[in-house]
C-alpha cells in the first residue's frame, strides 16, 4: 500500500457519513441512486455541480437536500437576466459615518451556493463565478476576499433550447467538476412522490446530518486516495483523445484530467477502496467530461451527441490492467 493511503479506520466513518447524508437527500429524490451519488462525489471531490434538465423533474429539489443535509451556511442566488455580477460577489458600499467603503458580501459567502436556473442570467453575470469557483476566492475593487471551505456551486440550468436561457461560456462550464440530469421518475418512484409531496414539503423535514469540519475531514480522506501509475496513463489518454477527434471541435482541458482524477479518488473512497480503479474512471468519464466538449459541425448536422461521441472515444481506449502500478 502506498505510504499516502488512508485507513480502514477513515474509510468507515467516509462511509458511514456518506450513507446518512444518502439516506437524507433520497428522502426527497426518489429512484435516482446515481444522481445522489454523483452528487455526493462531487462533494467529497472539492469540486462544483451543474443539474441540467427539462424543468420540474427536482433540479432545485436535489440541490437543496444535499444543502440541507449538511449544517453549514447556505445561500440560494436565483439567477434572472438583470440579476447582477455585484449581487453573485458583493459590492462595496460607502459609509458616511465612517467615511470609508464598507464590502457588503454577495451570494456566494457561503458553504454551498446554490445557483438556481443559472443559464437564465446574463454572460457578464454568469462570469462573476469564475474566479470563485476556481480560486475560492472573490476580487472587488482590487480587495480579495477568502470563500470558506468546503466551498460548493450546485448550479442548475434548463436546456438551452429553452425559451430565454443563455449557453454557459466554455470557461463556466470547464469549471464545473460533474454534469449531470436527473431526468424523470419511473412509474414507481412518481408515485411515491405523490404520497409524500402532496400533503407537505418533505425538505421541511430534514436534518442536517453532519457539518462542515466534517466534510473537510472526508475531503482530506479522500485526497489520500492512491493513484498508480497505470491508472493515470489511462485518465490522460482518455482525454488526450477527446483533442485527436474529428467529431470535436473542443476536447477536454487539463482541468478536466484532474477533475476525473479527483472524482475518481472520491468514488473509491465511497466504496471503501482507498486506491482507483479503471472501473472508476469509466463510470466517471461521462458525467465529468461530456459538458466540456464541442461536437463539429458535421457531428452536430448528423445528430450525435458529446455524449455518444465521449462513449465511442471511452471504448476505444484500451483499460490498463491491474489495479496498481
Amino acid at each position: 500500500m502506498d505510504s499516502g493511503s488512508t485507513g480502514g479506520a477513515d474509510l468507515e466513518t467516509l462511509a458511514r457519513v456518506v450513507g446518512r447524508v444518502r439516506a437524507n437527500i433520497e428522502r426527497v429524490i426518489e429512484g435516482k441512486p446515481d444522481v445522489v451519488s454523483s452528487t455526493l462525489v462531487v462533494l467529497l471531490a472539492e469540486g462544483h455541480l451543474l443539474i441540467e434538465d427539462v424543468p420540474g423533474v427536482g433540479k432545485t429539489m436535489l440541490s437543496k437536500a444535499l444543502a440541507r443535509s449538511i449544517d453549514c451556511s447556505v445561500r440560494r442566488i436565483q439567477f434572472t437576466p438583470d440579476l447582477l455580477p455585484s449581487d453573485v460577489t458583493g459590492v462595496s458600499i460607502f459609509n458616511q459615518n465612517s467615511r470609508e467603503f464598507e464590502f457588503r458580501p454577495g451570494g456566494v459567502f457561503a458553504n454551498i451556493v446554490v445557483g438556481d436556473e443559472i443559464n437564465r442570467a446574463s454572460p457578464k453575470t454568469q462570469s462573476a463565478l469564475l474566479e470563485c469557483m476556481e480560486e475560492r476566492q472573490v476580487t472587488v475593487d482590487n480587495a480579495t476576499y477568502q470563500l470558506d471551505t468546503p466551498f460548493m456551486v450546485i448550479a442548475t440550468q434548463n436546456p438551452i433550447e429553452m425559451e430565454g436561457t443563455y449557453a454557459l461560456p466554455e470557461a463556466q462550464r470547464d469549471r464545473f467538476m460533474a454534469r449531470v440530469s436527473v431526468g424523470y421518475p419511473v412509474e414507481a418512484a412518481e408515485i411515491a412522490m405523490l404520497n409524500s409531496h402532496t400533503g407537505s414539503n418533505p425538505l421541511d423535514d430534514l436534518e442536517p446530518v453532519t457539518d462542515a469540519a466534517e466534510v473537510r475531514k472526508l475531503s482530506q480522506i479522500v485526497g489520500q486516495v492512491y493513484v498508480s501509475e497505470a491508472v493515470q496513463r489511462y485518465v490522460v489518454h482518455l482525454t488526450a483523445a477527446t483533442r485527436r477527434s474529428e467529431e470535436l471541435t473542443l476536447g477536454a482541458s487539463p482541468r478536466a484530467t484532474l477533475h476525473l482524477v479527483r472524482a475518481a479518488k472520491a468514488m473509491a473512497a465511497m466504496h471503501g477502496r482507498d486506491y482507483v480503479l479503471p472501473d472508476d474512471v469509466h463510470t466517471l468519464a461521462r458525467p465529468v467530461l461530456a459538458h466540456r466538449l464541442l461536437p463539429s459541425v458535421e457531428a452536430a448536422m448528423s445528430g450525435r451527441s458529446t455524449s455518444q461521441i465521449l462513449d465511442g472515444i471511452v471504448a476505444g481506449v484500451p483499460v490498463p490492467e491491474g489495479t496498481r502500478a
